[in-house]
């Protein structure tokens, strides 16, 4: 959260024990849920560049000049405004992180994090307690159009960032290709255009293919792209020389994700590959990195009956699909994830 401590209340946390930490956790979840009303209300908008008085901004934005001002304040406390004297301008944790035209924000992620907590996280002990989800994932997605479309916008920034280092880390893909799950179609189009003579065939629900198909037609590459409406749990036809299950693994059970393996392999001809893009669950990582996986495999447990593998059990269910070699690949960017790279008998 933006709330950094000094060193000496720090101390009191975690060293003397003199404070429950659960007061850190309830102060951050407090941080959260006020910054996403604060971005739903448009605050952070209204700020962008123009500090404001609360009397300003509450006409600006239609709201109670008396309850806005305390929401204001509360922010300036949990480091994402600041203040001078009766003018609140945007602080550090929200510039240019919630700025939704800002290049790699937060916005969207944020959107769609208070939605999942406000919502599927109520009632997690009873998840815990049967293995089963509250509500099913994409059917309760489909029910919030606007929180679908932050969803998507999250994926979409998310592949834009990491595909430049996905197609320098795996080995070159001609022929066809079959990404499933990619609605956006962001790593197909980035296959494709580094090599020429590469085709594409993208499967994922009706609504994520969409945005794929725009995308496409955007990038002059609509000739070499199939979007096909599907699931993951959907026969696979035809033949093809490389198939990209990416970030799909983690939202499925093992027996799921040993059936997907085995049906991407029975999809390849002679000598092709399977590549799956993860933040596997023993990933090198930072402490704060290292927690949101856990937090993330946490709501995938919850959600959709999944969570993160580590990379030795995603490479078990290949090599038992009858894969001959299977390599761990980093990338060169900022992130948890990495490539597994499955090899067919040459």
């Amino acid at each position: 959260m933006p709330l950094y401590l000094d060193p000496d209340d720090l101390r009191d946390f975690r060293d003397r024990n003199q404070a429950p930490g659960a007061l850190l956790d309830l102060v951050g979840a407090m941080a959260f849920r006020a910054a996403a009303a604060a971005q739903r209300l448009g605050v952070f908008q209204a700020l962008r560049g123009r500090p404001r008085a609360a009397a300003q901004l509450s006409a600006v934005l239609g709201c109670s000049a008396r309850q806005l001002a305390v929401l204001l304040d509360a922010l300036v406390a949990f480091g994402y405004l600041e203040r001078d004297g009766n003018a609140y301008a945007l602080g550090p944790a929200a510039n240019p992180w919630l700025d939704r035209t800002a290049p790699g924000n937060f916005a969207a992620a944020l959107a769609v994090w208070d939605e999942l907590l406000g919502s599927l996280w109520t009632g997690m002990e009873e998840a815990v307690r049967s293995g089963l989800p509250r509500e099913p994932y994409y059917p309760w997605l489909e029910k919030r159009p606007e929180t679908l479309r932050d969803f998507q916008s999250m994926l979409a920034g998310l592949a834009r960032l990491l595909a430049p280092a996905v197609v320098e880390a795996a080995p070159p893909l001609a022929g066809r290709l079959l990404d499933i799950g990619g609605g956006h179609a962001i790593y197909s189009l980035a296959f494709c255009s580094a090599a020429p003579e590469a085709t594409a065939t993208v499967v994922d629900l009706p609504g994520a293919l969409e945005e794929g198909r725009t995308r496409a037609e955007a990038a002059g590459l609509a000739d070499r792209l199939t979007f096909v409406p599907g699931d993951l749990a959907d026969p696979i036809d035809g033949r093809y020389d490389a198939v990209l299950l990416f970030n799909v693994c983690h939202g499925l059970d093992e027996q799921a994700g040993r059936e997907l393996i085995a049906r991407a392999r029975g999809a390849l001809g002679p000598g092709g590959i399977v590549l799956v893009l993860e933040p596997f669950a023993d990933a090198p990582a930072r402490p704060h990195d290292t927690a949101f996986l856990r937090g993330f495999s946490l709501n995938l447990a919850i959600t959709q009956g999944g969570r993160l593998y580590a990379f030795d059990e995603v490479a078990a269910w290949a090599r038992e699909a009858g894969f001959a070699r299977v390599e761990r690949r980093a990338l060169a960017a900022p992130t948890t994830d990495e490539l597994l790279v499955a090899w067919e008998d040459r």
